[in-house]
């Protein structure tokens, strides 16, 4: 079994998001392609590393990561001012 891991670059990256698994908020710190595997065949999978607003970190799977509320207000203000 393969310990390795790669560091996988996401568009929200260091920005607030939200896991809709859980619906916890925080800063998303790093997206990892990770083996997750227990046994002795390798099942890969991409996690994202959440960062709660106590400081811990944790994971979900990333496809569970979406942009947090107040990014998406953010974000509809600016689309509004450039158009």
């Amino acid at each position: 079994m393969s310990e390795a891991y790669e560091y996988v670059p996401h568009r929200l990256l260091h920005q607030r998001v939200r896991d809709i698994a859980s619906g916890t908020e925080g800063v998303l710190m790093a997206v990892i392609n990770e083996n997750v595997s227990h046994a002795a065949i390798e099942r890969w999978m991409e996690l994202a590393y959440i960062r709660g607003v106590s400081g811990r970190e944790f994971t979900t799977a990333v496809t569970n990561v979406e942009p947090a509320q107040d990014q998406l207000r953010i974000v509809g203000r600016r689309d509004r001012r450039n158009a």
